[in-house]
């Protein structure tokens, strides 16, 4: 059976509504619920909806890389997350905070943050490996 046109039509702008709306929820993530899991699978969601709209192999070409090298990248940015607590003498996964000046403020800017990303990057890489090889068009 072949999507509609309206399917097909609407895929691209909620690919991008959700992924604009899954780095709202990862950066939000840090002071309020939210963060990488619920956005990683909000923009794997867009991914497949690209995908059931207008098929595997043009979902894979708006990904750009290869679902299991997110995966990867993920778990190594995670990892890496607690590696400057180790280098100041702390316990691993001890979070660091760097504050950068911003206008009439700071900015906190935390390995959390990288936490987070990684956690992102791996949920995206996991729903999309997993759901796009169910996906034979």
């Amino acid at each position: 059976m072949k999507p509609s046109l309206i399917l097909r039509t609407s895929a691209a702008p909620i690919l991008v509504m959700a992924v604009l709306y899954s780095l709202y929820i990862l950066l939000r993530g840090h002071n309020s619920p939210g963060g990488g899991f619920i956005g990683g699978l909000i923009a794997g969601v867009g991914i497949l909806f690209f995908a059931i709209s207008r098929g595997r192999h043009d979902a894979l070409r708006q990904l750009r890389v290869a679902p299991t090298t997110l995966c990867g990248t993920g778990v190594l940015l995670a990892l890496a997350s607690g590696v400057p607590a180790l280098i100041l003498g702390r316990g691993y996964l001890t979070h660091q905070w760097l504050f950068i000046p911003l206008g009439d403020g700071r900015l906190p800017i935390g390995t959390a943050l990288l936490f987070d990303v990684g956690v992102y990057l791996t949920v995206i890489g996991t729903v999309c490996a997993i759901f796009l090889n169910l996906i034979r068009r």
